[in-house]
């Protein structure tokens, strides 16, 4: 399973015939989580007009919610959570604040200002593809060494660290729905001289070249 999550939240900001508009994007993990952060923007905004929302929770039961908070009903929260679910990003919140600049905007003109506002919110997030998969250990002789990375190269595998003493110690993480094909290659390859070791499941991904591993 591959999906895509918020690894740090971020903000942004529109204007629209002098309205502000700000979008929040944090992660939430549970529905719990995601309505705390709508009351702490909420404190934080307590000046402003609306602090509309939508959430999404879950990966394979997804929960979602969304909240006009005062605006005519469907122009700002479900534009919002339209949003969220065409970006393809689980677990997240985002709360957009409104202080309005004096002229009305219509329903038409809400539902583009809040759907505008999520959009520039999450384009000012880091959002990471979560890939389920197992950590593994290769041990090979430096004679395969060539061949195994060649492989892994060819496979797009991303790799921990790798360990040189008198044997090459490789950690890569496999994918859990390639797992089965990769072991497979690397013993042909090698000639079944590789040893591999299939550790625990994980979800991982990487940011900016950086290797993360969640639990």
């Amino acid at each position: 399973m591959r999906y895509k999550a918020v690894y740090q939240g971020g903000s942004g900001e529109i204007v629209e015939k002098k309205s502000r508009f700000i979008a929040h994007v944090q992660s939430a993990q549970s529905v719990e989580e995601a309505q705390q952060f709508i009351d702490e923007i909420k404190k934080k905004y307590w000046d402003a007009r609306h602090n509309c929302s939508a959430f999404s929770v879950g990966i394979d039961s997804v929960v979602t919610r969304s909240s006009d908070d005062g605006e005519p009903s469907g122009t700002a929260g479900k534009p919002i959570l339209e949003v969220i679910l065409g970006s393809g990003i689980h677990n997240i919140v985002i709360v957009v604040t409104r202080y309005f600049g004096g002229t009305l905007l219509g329903t038409g003109g809400l539902v583009r200002a809040y759907t505008e506002a999520a959009r520039a919110g999450i384009n000012q997030a880091d959002i990471i593809e979560k890939i389920e998969g197992n950590r593994m250990i290769l041990e090979t002789d430096y004679t395969d060494l060539g061949k195994i990375q060649y492989l892994l190269a060819q496979n797009g595998v991303t790799v921990e660290n790798t360990d040189y003493a008198d044997k090459v110690i490789i950690h890569p993480l496999f994918p859990k729905e390639d797992k089965q094909r990769l072991c497979k290659a690397l013993v042909e390859a090698t000639g079944g001289r590789v040893k591999i070791v299939e550790e625990e499941l994980v979800y991982f991904g990487t940011v900016d070249g950086e290797v993360l591993v969640f639990d």
